[in-house]
């Protein structure tokens, strides 16, 4: 379980959640099925990779209070997917465990927006929630044409 101690140890954490989300999308589009879903994993890549710097920046420039008090405990572990691409997925586990890493995702920031110690974060985890939302919708309209429809 993470423990944070201050905004900074929140923006560490995101900003690694971030990175392991562009190796897991970078990895599912080696693999993936099709040309369209491999473009739609690199794409999604590149976006994590967009937030991941998006955060960094925010970390760097200090644009931020620093609250003063710690931060209680998040439940961090309730918003993590053990999600190692394992080299024999079908497409229906992959799109299965993509889902869930976006919805977790989804719900880590949406929680952080509710304890951020100003606006600006706020409405960054509040942001960065509706990309993680709309990633798992593509997922199961994926899910929904391709898997559903075949059986």
């Amino acid at each position: 379980m993470n423990e944070f101690t201050n905004i900074n140890d929140i923006l560490d954490f995101a900003i690694q959640n971030e990175q392991n989300a562009v190796e897991f999308y970078n990895e599912l589009a080696k693999t993936a099925r099709t040309e369209d879903m491999r473009s739609t994993f690199t794409l999604f890549a590149q976006e994590e990779m967009g937030h991941k710097a998006r955060l960094m920046k925010i970390k760097e420039e200090g644009i931020f209070s620093l609250p003063t008090a710690k931060v209680t405990d998040l439940k961090i572990a309730d918003y993590v997917v053990r999600s190692e691409v394992k080299g024999e997925m079908t497409y229906e586990q992959t799109l299965v465990l993509a889902m869930k890493r976006e919805k977790a995702a989804f719900k880590l920031y949406s929680k952080l927006s509710e304890k951020a110690p100003n606006e600006d974060l706020k409405k960054l985890f509040l942001g960065l929630a509706q990309e993680e939302s709309r990633h798992k919708l593509k997922f199961e309209l994926e899910y929904d044409e391709f898997v559903l429809r075949e059986n």
